[in-house]
């Protein structure tokens, strides 16, 4: 299956929603990324971002945001309760699924080397992703926020960044990038304004200070709200889990008379943390299950898959039903392979995950990626297709006024017929590759999911006959009879082998339906 990373980035940015608002714009405008959560805290001066994709579209998604923060974010003018270093303060890569703590720490330390390189902001790696064991903690890179490292950063050799020079940008300061798991940021608030009492509560629950282990905290104040907080990391959930911070943030306010105002959760949490809660109060503000990582990732997964539904198929059958010569009958044929791959996919989700298939988990989930990887090859094809074609005709008019023009425009317009035939002939091979995939899975699949199948098959089959056609007609404008004859020979087995997969399955499934009697 697909390997799914997790990013959370800090910005230095909490009171401007224009500017978290371009930031984030960058990130949704990467392909592949899926933007979770966007949480500004005014009194913390600082955003947090939270988005999610394939770990190569998740490391472009950083880095375009770090862009953004560099160019927008002035930390000489910024002035909050939460200690920081730079615009984008902190950038952390998280496994989700399928995907391992080596391979974040991979991503954050290509991330640190182009932030260092193309932005010119220096970097430190933390947590898994350091290189030296006294940056493993956060706070020790941030030991005097911006303003003492851009003293130090120069002068001592501790302060050396892991890249770049040693040197502050002078308005985005520094950058710490790491690699670690699941954490929740989690906040208590006091129903008191005495910072003191935060700072005091914060020290006996966290961790380095002999506290909860898995705890980081710091004391802050909430002057909007007259109020004063207990913010907190929790590292490892599974080993101190909220509750158990909450209680013990309680157990030292009521020490010093003070009451516990509520609790907050900044960004997403992992169901398993809120099971883990379920039978303790609390007293979570403005919580919902809007809030759950899971259940926001689902959520947006199947806005992006609905918005792609609607946009691509309304727009595509409009053009293609325009009375234009492009998109015709290969970008046709290549979106019949892409919806045929889409439905083994589906299949395939119906036999994932299920006791009474666990025997076959393993085929099922290699099946699963290689239709992926069909439906997005055969998808891309439709707009190849459709620009192929427009190249043939761009060539045409090149200038042929001298001879010299004339065997440019020869050889170009060759070249293009080529490109012509070959979108068209990858077609076809993929939706044989697609049937073939389509027929492994019919034999250990969810039986439920026949039906959905035997239709992927037909369209696959139309898809192999309909690119098929359409690269032979551009065989024939292709001066190389050797070359022809060879290419015709080959789509003709191409054709056959896809009709015989396809009559394979419809006879699988029509006697599944309809048994002797």
């Amino acid at each position: 299956m697909k390997k799914l990373v997790e990013c959370v980035p800090n910005f230095s940015e909490g009171r401007d929603p224009a500017i978290v608002a371009e930031i984030a714009s960058a990130v949704r405008a990467v392909p592949g990324v899926l933007l979770l959560d966007a949480h500004r805290d005014s009194d913390h001066h600082r955003s947090v971002l939270t988005f999610a994709g394939e770990p190569e579209a998740v490391l472009e998604a950083a880095l375009e945001a770090a862009r953004r923060a560099v160019d927008l974010i002035d930390l000489n003018n910024h002035s909050g309760e939460h200690p920081r270093i730079g615009a984008l303060d902190v950038l952390p890569f998280i496994p989700l699924r399928n995907a391992s703590m080596d391979e974040c720490v991979e991503l954050a330390r290509r991330a640190g080397e182009r932030i260092a390189r193309e932005l010119g902001v220096p970097v430190y790696l933390y947590e898994q992703a350091a290189v030296r064991p006294d940056r493993r903690n956060l706070a020790d890179i941030r030991r005097g926020e911006f303003e003492t490292l851009r003293e130090e950063i120069g002068i001592d050799p501790r302060r050396a960044p892991d890249f770049g020079e040693p040197r502050i940008h002078p308005t985005a300061g520094a950058t710490a990038v790491g690699a670690r798991g699941l954490l929740i940021a989690y906040n208590v608030n006091l129903a008191t304004g005495d910072l003191t009492t935060a700072k005091r509560i914060a020290r006996a629950v966290r961790g380095r200070d002999g506290g909860l282990r898995f705890v980081k905290a710091l004391g802050v104040e909430l002057r909007a709200r007259g109020l004063v907080q207990v913010s907190m990391n929790l590292v490892d959930y599974t080993r101190t889990p909220m509750h158990r911070a909450f209680e013990a943030v309680r157990r030292e306010a009521e020490r010093y008379g003070v009451a516990v105002a509520g609790s907050e959760i900044v960004g997403l949490a992992p169901q398993a943390a809120i099971d883990a809660a379920a039978d303790y109060s609390l007293r979570l503000e403005r919580f919902s299950p809007a809030q759950v990582l899971e259940n926001r990732l689902a959520s947006a997964m199947e806005d992006a898959r609905r918005s792609e539904r609607g946009s691509t198929l309304d727009g595509f059958l409009s053009e293609l039903a325009s009375g234009n010569a492009a998109p015709g009958g290969g970008s046709a044929a290549a979106y019949a392979g892409a919806l045929g791959a889409a439905l083994g996919i589906m299949a395939c989700h119906m036999t994932l995950g299920r006791s009474k298939y666990a025997e076959v988990e393993s085929e099922a989930g290699e099946l699963l990626d290689n239709l992926e990887d069909r439906r997005a090859a055969l998808f891309r094809a439709v707009e190849e297709d459709a620009e192929s074609y427009a190249r043939v005709r761009r060539v045409r008019a090149l200038p042929q006024e001298t001879e010299a023009e004339r065997l440019a425009r020869t050889s170009a317009i060759e070249g293009a017929r080529r490109g012509a035939f070959a979108v068209p002939s990858r077609v076809a091979e993929e939706s044989l590759a697609t049937l073939e995939l389509l027929a492994e899975l019919a034999e250990i699949g969810n039986p439920l999911a026949m039906s959905d199948l035997a239709a992927g098959a037909q369209l696959g089959l139309a898809a192999l006959r309909g690119a098929a056609y359409t690269a032979l007609a551009n065989l024939a404008s292709i001066n190389d009879e050797e070359f022809c004859r060879a290419e015709r020979e080959r789509l003709d087995e191409l054709i056959a082998r896809g009709q015989e997969i396809a009559d394979e399955i419809e006879v699988e499934y029509l006697s599944r339906v309809m048994p002797q009697r």
